[in-house]
């Protein structure tokens, strides 16, 4: 059905002007709104006379629904919402955000309950008090929109609640207790009272895009559709896998420090680690910043490892870091403006890091238990131990050099060459810089590593105390 009532009703353009075809396909997340702001922005910049979203959607989040609100609701462009055939949950919350919707044939609009999604991406129930907090939310998102853009907010609100009752003068048009979705012919069609006949919320129903210029007056104007990259798909991809990639990484992290050298688990969490903040930075999440910061708190975790004993404040000073700037990259971004996340987002990238940190630490402890006793691991690490009580030392253990005297042959500062007699051995001053030529004697032995003291300020260890008595 092709309506041509209301074209006459709006302001023709005197010339064909620019049109910009910002496309809104499949599920609705946060990587779709570095999309839309791209194209918004280039819009403006080239001051189109027109902005078209091209709407085929399922629903998605509300939070990046409410986001992609924010963005067109403000824009002085007039902005178009052409359902070309779904506009469902998220979906028909930001068509509500546009000046004019239209519609494709067998195309639908509505039904934005919202719902809770579980772990394993499947619908779960909501308690009472949080099912009716979160529907009092949306509702107000979804009545606001239409407000703002003149359409008919308890219509708005019915698609969200189903308790409630719809109807124009007698009409009833959407039941209690049923939500609301309607087809393009229920949305065009005209209501109300003689005098205040209206649309219900469609102008109408065009076949394609082409149909949808000519009726709001901009037949033959340049069209410029949003060409959406690899790389913004790939992005939009792996922001849904987004805690999964982050769990998988810091537990590769963690079976690499906990297994000698340099191996695979190290360059996979490194993969998984860096194709997570790609990801983040191409959907406009994570700047270089970010990027910048988490390595140089994976450097000092590093530092700590290799070089430090034990593990002090480098370490925690290096985790911090990481942590941090995981968390910052879960934060929306705004491009030219102030970094000034939504406390929303803010708890959202918390609960979002939270629960990779969880899920990794829950396989982390499996590992450490159950990993060392499977065959694999087994035949992969060398299970002999070499005890000393088996005869096996890392090195020689030479207790009868504790005691002997002799002198400095270079400075010790605080290691260097000494002399016993005709031997010379590389030692190691305890406590303090010896000039060459000091008389010393030998205090302790480990293995290769030979402690001497001055002569005259020697403190002895018992062993040279027991030689010199």
């Amino acid at each position: 059905m092709l309506s041509t009532t209301v074209a006459a009703e709006e302001t023709v353009p005197a010339s064909p002007g620019l049109v910009y075809v910002i496309p809104i396909k499949g599920e609705i997340e946060r990587g779709l709104l570095y999309v839309i702001r791209r194209g918004v922005t280039e819009a403006l910049d080239r001051k189109a006379d027109a902005i078209v979203f091209d709407i085929d959607t399922p629903g998605g989040r509300v939070d990046a629904a409410e986001e992609i609100l924010n963005i067109i609701e403000n824009v002085d462009v007039r902005t178009y919402a052409f359902v070309n055939r779904n506009a469902i949950s998220a979906g028909a919350i930001i068509s509500f955000g546009t000046d004019e919707i239209w519609m494709a044939p067998g195309s639908k609009i509505g039904d934005a309950l919202p719902i809770m999604i579980s772990p394993t991406g499947t619908p779960a129930e909501m308690p009472e008090g949080i099912e009716e907090k979160a529907v009092s939310y949306v509702s107000g998102i979804i009545r606001s929109a239409a407000q703002r853009k003149g359409h008919d907010p308890q219509l708005a609100e019915k698609m969200v609640r189903r308790e409630i009752e719809y109807k124009i003068g007698d009409e009833i048009i959407g039941p209690a207790k049923q939500l609301l979705t309607l087809t393009n012919v229920e949305a065009e069609r005209m209501v109300g009272t003689k005098g205040e006949r209206r649309r219900l919320l469609s102008r109408g129903t065009v076949p394609d895009l082409n149909g949808l210029l000519k009726e709001i007056g901009f037949e033959g104007a340049k069209v410029v559709p949003l060409q959406v990259t690899m790389a913004e798909n790939l992005a939009r991809f792996i922001e849904r896998l987004s805690i999964l990639l982050l769990a998988g990484g810091l537990l590769c992290l963690y079976i690499e420090f906990k297994t000698p050298g340099f191996g695979l688990p190290g360059i996979c969490g490194i993969l998984l680690l860096a194709i997570w903040f790609w990801g983040h930075h191409i959907a406009g999440l994570a700047g270089m910043g970010e990027i910048v910061l988490f390595a140089l708190g994976l450097l000092l975790l590093v530092v700590e490892i290799v070089f430090i004993p034990g593990f002090g404040s480098i370490g925690v000073l290096g985790f911090f870091l990481m942590i941090v700037a995981m968390a910052m990259a879960m934060v929306q971004h705004y491009p030219g403006g102030p970094w000034q996340p939504p406390v929303l987002e803010v708890q959202d990238s918390v609960f979002n890091l939270g629960t990779s940190i969880l899920v990794s630490g829950i396989l982390m402890y499996f590992i450490a238990r159950y990993l060392p006793d499977t065959p694999l691991f087994q035949h992969i690490t060398l299970q002999k131990q070499l005890k000393p009580d088996a005869g096996y030392t890392a090195a020689p253990q030479d207790s009868a050099l504790v005691g002997r005297q002799g002198h400095a042959v270079t400075p010790l500062h605080p290691g260097g060459i000494a002399e016993f007699g005709d031997q010379r051995l590389n030692v190691m001053a305890r406590g303090q810089f010896l000039d060459a030529g000091t008389p010393i004697v030998i205090a302790e032995v480990h293995g290769n590593r030979i402690v001497v003291d001055s002569v005259t300020g020697a403190a002895l260890g018992p062993a040279a105390q027991e030689r010199k008595v």
